[in-house]
């Protein structure tokens, strides 16, 4: 058992876990409609009931029932185990029994906008997190069953952490997205501003692609391909005709983006390229990548302006993500009825 607490704690920790708040990979900038709708929901005290405990023949009863969802001592205990493991002290029953009845409103929203992470999803993180800790999944599942925890539980907490940072994510941009072009240019005209200037870049992706089952054998053969191919590359016009002298490589016409809107993977890289040229290879989860930068110009117009004021917001939801995170699951739990049994 001197293995078991170390083991585990580097699991926890590869969560990222603190107690039972959000992760700050969850941002957000509230827009005054959603501060007027949280302002209202605030004024509707969460519905909190008792009922008669019932008990099932295997000793498992019903704590608490949140919008009909059970949360029983079996779960409760399971948590609180689960906050021993992540050395959180205090009333570790009420404590988990909380956490519980926050997790039940995470998985309800979740599953409302359907951002609910799917169970291949999860068994593929909680199989992550059994690799870098040097375990297979089996082994991780019986060294949590020995601690208290169990497998099943330690995945309905990895499928919370996944969903919870999609929904709040999701509504942050569904807020976002609501403000118009013509609010945005109002409020630059009224603060003196001038329209912000960003760029544009006409883009091909080029795709190495390299099967899963192959990925070993040819992945190097693959990267060296992708390189000669950058170094013959000379315009995008000539892209496509390259790349059928090759087996298994497709073009994509990534069309017009903003600098902005780029994918953090490629956003430095793109930028230091010059137009008629190609980033660096890229290695990813399809094969190996390369960019290419058809042209790029500097922009500024009314929708110029929309993308580069989302872009700022989207700055910081970082700094901001914990916070209205928090403010969405109180909304939440004020709109809920509980009963405790």
């Amino acid at each position: 058992m001197k293995h078991t607490f170390p083991f585990l704690l580097l699991i926890i920790l590869s969560l990222g876990v603190s107690g039972c708040t959000s992760t700050s990979a969850v941002k957000s900038a509230a827009t005054q409609e959603a501060k007027k709708q949280a302002a209202e929901e605030a004024q509707k005290p969460a519905k909190i009931g008792r009922q008669i405990r019932s008990v099932s023949k295997k000793g498992t009863h019903i704590r608490v029932l949140v919008n009909n969802t059970p949360v029983t001592n079996y779960d409760v205990n399971r948590r609180a185990a689960f906050l021993k493991l992540r050395r959180i002290g205090g009333n570790r029953v009420k404590k988990a029994e909380e956490e519980m009845i926050e997790q039940a409103l995470k998985i309800q929203e979740a599953t409302r906008r359907r951002t609910l992470a799917s169970q291949k999803q999860v068994d593929e993180a909680f199989a992550g997190f059994a690799k870098r800790n040097r375990a297979s999944p089996s082994k991780m599942a019986r060294e949590l069953n020995k601690m208290g925890v169990g497998a099943d539980h330690f995945k309905g907490f990895i499928r919370t952490q996944m969903s919870w940072q999609r929904t709040v994510t999701g509504k942050f941009r569904a807020d976002t997205g609501r403000v118009s072009q013509q609010k945005v240019i109002f409020d630059l005209k009224q603060s003196g501003s001038d329209k912000p200037e960003t760029t544009e870049y006409i883009l091909k992706q080029i795709v190495f692609v390299v099967p899963e089952a192959r990925r070993k054998a040819i992945l190097s053969s693959r990267r060296k391909q992708a390189n000669s191919f950058r170094q013959r590359f000379t315009s995008c016009e000539g892209a496509i005709k390259l790349a059928k002298e090759l087996r298994d490589v497709s073009v994509i016409d990534r069309g017009r983006v903003l600098e902005p809107e780029l994918p953090p993977e490629w956003k430095t890289s793109v930028i230091a390229t010059s137009a008629g040229k190609t980033t660096k290879p890229l290695v990813t989860k399809r094969g190996v990548e390369l960019m290419a930068v058809c042209a790029k110009r500097s922009i500024s117009d009314d929708h110029t302006a929309q993308i580069v004021n989302r872009s700022k917001e989207f700055a910081d939801f970082g700094k901001k993500g914990s916070k209205v995170a928090d403010d969405y699951l109180a909304q939440l739990r004020k709109r809920a009825t509980i009963v405790y049994r």
